[in-house]
């Protein structure tokens, strides 16, 4: 679709996007404008000469037909942590008399460690104490009850890329006076996402997984338009403040989805964001997501004709799986040191996890076949299982 638009090395077959965009063609010059015309030049004066003050809400904006979401509910800004834990608290005092943060054990961990540590926080004593209750994704549904003060849910699992049902889940949760919260990380740039249609109070997601804004870029937070004047931000910020540079004393929340914005934000990386979302100008998501399917479906067919030993870990329907596949071995992770020195460029999650993205954008079928073919030469002869494969670097 659009492979020339990113610089990838030659002879390289990057099936890690879910973890890692590579970068746009025009991120770097883009970047340097900003360093070198902007900075250099402008200084300080830049923050209102080249707009950067006013950025995390224009980038929202360009980011919000992605997830579904309308001008002005989308603001950019922090990591994704923060802005999990921002979101979480906010749906935490819509609903002050509940106690339980309902979770499942798909969800990525540090949205679980987050909810613990609000928690901690939250505990004086004079209230309920709250609980984070975590249970099987496929039971979600039937935990939703008048206890559940919030349903915080990743939408695409980020070691199986099961698939939640949003609409439904969000549904189910509305019925029973819950509030909805999606972490979008493994979504936003993969697939549809409709977060008007569905009503969720809240969502928040990363950019530089299928987004492709590098390493460390900003993560977005999205509020229903309809509750945006009165969630409270809990992360009370100077950049979320009605006038910021009044400085005043106490803190008095922005309108809308302003009062969602906390620190100064990184000028560099929003540059780096800005020019990954030129790539979907002309490009369609639902296009994006039919052709991801296409790929997903031929790496399952040939990896299991090559490679019996390896287990299906994704769901087997399409419709139930984001965009990207997972397999189980015993030795995943010296399999996917072997692939990655033979040019294929996967992850591993633990325990056992081979854990593949595909993005139509930069990957293509003969992609695929070629990363099958690596594969099953390595299986077929064990070059997997050597000692350096099995020397576990920080990052897996």
């Amino acid at each position: 679709m659009k492979k020339d638009a990113f610089y990838l090395p030659q002879g390289m077959i990057y099936l890690d996007g879910n973890s890692l965009g590579p970068m746009p063609v025009n991120a770097a010059s883009r970047v340097q404008h900003t360093v070198n015309d902007e900075w250099k030049n402008l200084l300080i004066t830049g923050w209102n000469k080249a707009g950067w003050y006013h950025q995390p809400r224009v980038l929202g904006d360009r980011l919000a037909p992605l997830i579904g979401a309308t001008e002005g509910t989308v603001v950019i800004g922090d990591t994704l942590s923060i802005k999990v834990y921002q979101a979480l608290a906010a749906s935490l005092q819509m609903r002050p008399k509940r106690h339980v943060i309902l979770s499942d054990t798909g969800n990525f961990p540090t949205d679980l460690y987050m909810a613990e540590g609000l928690i901690k926080s939250f505990d004086r004593g004079d209230s309920p104490t709250l609980e984070l209750k975590v249970v099987e994704p496929e039971s979600i549904a039937d935990h939703l009850d008048e206890s559940v003060a919030v349903m915080m849910l990743t939408h695409v699992d980020y070691r199986t890329g099961r698939m939640h049902d949003m609409a439904e889940l969000t549904r189910k949760a509305h019925d029973k006076g819950v509030v909805a919260l999606w972490d979008l990380a493994h979504s936003a740039g993969a697939l549809p996402v409709h977060l008007t249609e569905c009503k969720a109070e809240f969502a928040v997601g990363c950019t530089y997984k299928y987004l492709n804004a590098g390493p460390g870029s900003p993560a977005f937070i999205y509020v229903r338009p309809d509750i945006a004047d009165s969630a409270e931000p809990a992360l009370s910020g100077w950049m979320g403040h009605s006038n910021p540079f009044a400085f005043d004393r106490h803190y008095q929340a922005a309108p809308a989805i302003e009062r969602m914005r906390i620190g100064t934000p990184p000028v560099l990386q929003m540059a780096a964001l800005d020019a990954a979302l030129d790539v979907w100008d002309d490009v369609s998501i639902v296009d994006v997501r039919s052709k991801s399917i296409e790929l997903t479906e031929l790496f399952i067919d040939e990896v299991e004709r090559r490679c019996p030993e390896l287990t299906l870990h994704s769901p087997r329907d399409a419709a139930q799986r984001g965009s990207q596949v997972s397999f189980t071995f015993d030795e995943g992770y010296a399999v996917i040191q072997a692939l990655i020195a033979e040019g294929v460029i996967g992850d591993f999650r633990a325990p056992d996890v081979l854990r593949f993205g595909f993005t139509p954008l930069y990957i293509d079928n003969d992609d695929v076949l070629k990363a099958a073919t690596i594969l099953e030469k390595i299986m077929a002869n064990r070059s997997w299982d050597q000692p350096a494969y099995k020397q576990r670097s920080a990052v897996t």
